[in-house]
């Protein structure tokens, strides 16, 4: 499965270089610090739901802006996470969670402005790993299609902006949200390049029915910190 994203992600970003001039391309790039904890349950509905400790996770993202009529943007974003529940049984957690968060979206600019308003599709894909009390592991390895939308605002001549952004879902028992605020500070402002430092909070919430005749729900939250540059 990752080699297909990396094949997909590679011939995509090869097809708009030559659909575009590389001096009319916008690049974005970020790099974040995600504190998650949240919770987990992969028994039936009626069972406590068990507490993830708060763990620091990577998450990266890439798109390509460019002037094509009808050609969409692309988007591309990663995100691993590590934890664990805060029980235990036998000093071993009941859960330990292995999972790697994969998103291609596609949208478009229908404002692009002070205001700046993006909408799109896009495919999720979640690897996942989940040991149960140190015993048998469960495997996931789905991909879901998603909307997706963003939202930004600049406060004009100072540097600062505030953003929102989404990725929804209800589709074949699985309803999967992912939406992220974040105040944005841009310290270097220029023609040629912007860089930013960043501060926000991410909620991603997974649930699949009935998946492999159990049900599974995973919440991960928390604030993030972060790098971003456009040029």
């Amino acid at each position: 499965m990752h080699k297909t994203w990396s094949l997909l992600a590679g011939t995509t970003l090869l097809c708009l270089s030559s659909f575009a001039q590389a001096d009319l391309v916008a690049v974005k790039g970020s790099a974040d610090y995600w504190f998650t904890e949240g919770d987990a349950n992969m028994a039936a509905q009626n069972q406590n739901d068990f507490s993830l400790d708060q763990e620091g996770s990577a998450q990266v993202a890439l798109a390509i802006e460019h002037p094509v009529p009808l050609l969409p943007n692309i988007k591309l974003r990663y995100t691993k996470i590590d934890n664990q529940t805060e029980q235990t049984v036998a000093n071993t957690p009941v859960y330990e969670i292995e999972l790697e968060n994969s998103d291609l979206i596609l949208y478009y600019e229908l404002l692009d402005n002070i205001v700046s308003v993006d909408f799109g599709l896009a495919a999720k894909n979640i690897n996942a790993d989940i040991t149960q009390y140190g015993l048998g592991t469960t495997q996931i390895d789905e991909t879901y299609p998603m909307l997706y939308g963003a939202v930004s605002a600049k406060l004009p001549f100072t540097g600062w902006s505030v953003s929102t952004e989404s990725l929804v879902t209800d589709y074949d028992d699985a309803r999967i949200s992912d939406v992220q605020a974040e105040i944005k500070y841009d310290f270097i402002d220029n023609l040629l390049l912007d860089v930013g430092a960043k501060v926000g909070y991410r909620v991603l919430n997974i649930e699949l029915d009935d998946y492999e005749n159990s049900d599974r729900q995973f919440e991960f939250k928390g604030p993030y910190i972060g790098l971003d540059a456009h040029f």
